[in-house]
């Protein structure tokens, strides 16, 4: 790796941009708006994910058993798993909706919004009737509530990025968007934590009929301490600027117009999270699922994944100083190979069945691989994007990426096991592709950036 900053890792747009907002300059300190906007932004993606992660850890265990009870054996849990699914058909189109506001009327307005659609999505959700109760109405009600949960997931982690991108010196968005990065595996943590608590104090029976409930109605706490924090946010003075400077021309749709002028970038930044999606909702979710099909106990899988998450809220941050120090591309495209090179060892570890494997594989690839997708990915989508249209083009390459790839990744890595008649190697084929995919793009964006390819001539100057 080479220390040398290229022109994929801060092109000419975000360094007019930084400028004509007036940013601080290299070693002066954080002003307090944007430090206030750092834990808004993170405290806020937290609460956002763990409400979110709930259904995933639901997914593993009762969502199955509740609302698909007919279903054949190993088809409960693939059903489940679809409806999870759903939520990332569902993000792309929040995604572009939600984004849109933020490009048009401001980032704040569009953060407060993810908030209220996840509370009302996510506690509705808790207080579901099962199939037991209402037959098909149940898994139908479900769907929509995941629709909406999906809906509103779609904008908040690109939102939160986008702000504090917008609020730091482009030399430090790498650590300081990597900080938001760490919100996902955080929230994943809380939301497994508190299925681990919720099924582990009390007895089976009435952890499948109330248990499992709490979890997802304790978010509406969440949801005031959320909408507190995001209520009291300023508006980001890049954007302001860059709204100012463009109001002459400014465009309807931001998202069409940036199509029509970088749609490579945007599909560079679609590629390039597809190793990453694939391999974290592969730990995430799938694993979950899996282990308790070998025959570990359901609060063993659910601490394994805990446990192995923290590695990902820990180093996720020195993926981004790497990125800060080597450049956003060259840390997220060697963390993807690295990623490939690891498929067939995490699913080994998984197949042996016990609560140390188990710790081991997924904190391996947390530490070793999703804590240098994760660093490096807010400060890498971010340079790829003017101002103007950031908001929407990082939301549609994120969440186009996630209904694809996020969502069906548990999927796919089950129905490959269960073709294979339990043999990992199709399934650890699946994720070296993905993987390998995103490399591939990484470093090809990271070269037609440099070379100024893709870039329309409105971009560069600013």
């Amino acid at each position: 790796m080479t220390s040398a900053r290229t022109a994929a890792d801060q092109p000419a747009a975000d360094r007019s941009d930084s400028a004509a907002a007036g940013q601080p300059a290299a070693g002066a300190p954080l002003r307090p708006a944007a430090r206030r906007a750092i834990v808004a932004s993170v405290i806020g993606t937290v609460i956002e994910w763990y409400d979110y992660a709930l259904y995933g850890a639901a997914a593993g265990l009762v969502i199955g058993p509740l609302f698909f009870p007919d279903s054949v054996s190993g088809a409960g849990q693939l059903s489940a798993l679809a409806t999870f699914a759903v939520g990332f058909l569902a993000r792309p189109v929040g995604g572009i909706v939600i984004g849109h506001i933020g490009d048009r009327h401001g980032r704040r307005p569009a953060m407060i919004l993810t908030i209220v659609l996840m509370a009302i999505a996510t506690v509705a959700i808790g207080l579901l009737p099962t199939a037991a109760a209402v037959g098909v109405l149940a898994p139908i009600l479900l769907v929509i509530f995941r629709f909406l949960q999906g809906f509103g997931a779609g904008a908040e982690l690109s939102g939160a990025t986008t702000m504090v991108a917008e609020y730091v010196p482009a030399h430090r968005r790498g650590f300081f968007t990597s900080l938001v990065l760490c919100a996902p595996p955080a929230g994943i943590v809380l939301a497994t934590a508190a299925f681990f608590l919720a099924s582990s104090g009390m007895a089976e029976e009435t952890f499948m009929s109330i248990g499992w409930r709490l979890p997802f109605l304790a978010s509406v706490v969440l949801f005031f301490v959320a909408i507190y924090i995001r209520a009291k946010l300023e508006e980001t003075p890049e954007y302001t600027s860059a709204m100012e400077q463009q109001e002459a021309h400014a465009t309807k749709v931001p998202l069409l117009a940036l199509l029509a002028t970088d749609w490579r970038g945007v599909l560079a930044g679609f590629l390039s999270l597809t190793g990453h999606n694939a391999l974290n909702y592969g730990m995430a979710v799938f694993s979950i699922g899996y282990l308790v099909g070998t025959g570990m106990p359901q609060t063993h899988a659910l601490g394994a994944v805990t446990l192995g998450t923290l590695a990902a809220i820990i180093l996720t941050p020195l993926g981004g100083s790497l990125a800060d120090r080597f450049g956003a591309g060259t840390v997220m495209g060697w963390a993807s190979v690295i990623g490939a090179l690891y498929a067939f060892p995490f699913l080994w570890l998984l197949s042996q069945g016990t609560f140390t494997s188990a710790l081991i594989a997924i904190a391996i690839g947390y530490g070793l691989v999703i804590s240098g997708t994760s660093g490096s990915q807010g400060a890498f989508l971010a340079n790829l994007f003017p101002t103007r249209h950031r908001f929407s083009a990082m939301a549609l390459a994120r969440e186009a990426n996630g209904a694809l790839i996020a969502g069906f990744s548990p999927v796919v890595l089950a129905a490959l096991i269960a073709w294979a008649n339990g043999a990992i190697t199709a399934a650890a084929a699946y994720l070296v592709a993905c993987c390998l995919l995103s490399a591939a793009a990484i470093f090809l964006a990271s070269f037609g950036r440099r070379r100024g390819v893709g870039r329309d001539r409105e971009t560069i100057a600013g």
